[in-house]
């Protein structure tokens, strides 16, 4: 599944729409993993507008503010906002709440054990 992303850096007058591709489900069969994937995506597609060319970064899901609210035409949609900017990825044909309850376990998962010697 492809999934739209609509995303605002902060010091620039415009949005820009990318893509997160292959979510292995459709939303309403979503697990966490799912939901990961997602926020994980949004959050990469936002540093890979603002280091074009540059190679991808992990990603940590720390320090966001998270919303999901309904879309007009129906579903719902994700949105992110961190200090970088903010991305809206979405509409979803998923149950508002479910959606809040995976996000929610999610980001309260401790993070994946890093093999990167520092």
């Amino acid at each position: 599944m492809t999934v739209p992303v609509d995303i605002w850096l902060r010091g620039t007058d415009h949005a820009t729409t990318a893509t997160i591709e292959n979510i292995p489900r459709t939303p309403s069969a979503w697990a966490d993993d799912d939901v990961r994937l997602v926020l994980e995506g949004m959050l990469r597609a936002m540093d890979r507008l603002k280091r074009p060319g540059e190679a991808d970064r992990p990603i940590q899901l720390r320090g966001l503010s998270w919303i999901v609210n309904p879309y007009d035409d129906g579903g719902v949609v994700i949105a992110i906002e961190i200090t970088l900017g903010a991305a809206i990825a979405g509409p979803f044909d998923i149950d508002k709440a479910a959606l809040e309850a995976m996000i929610a376990r999610v980001l309260a998962a401790p993070p994946p054990v890093s093999s990167t010697v520092h």
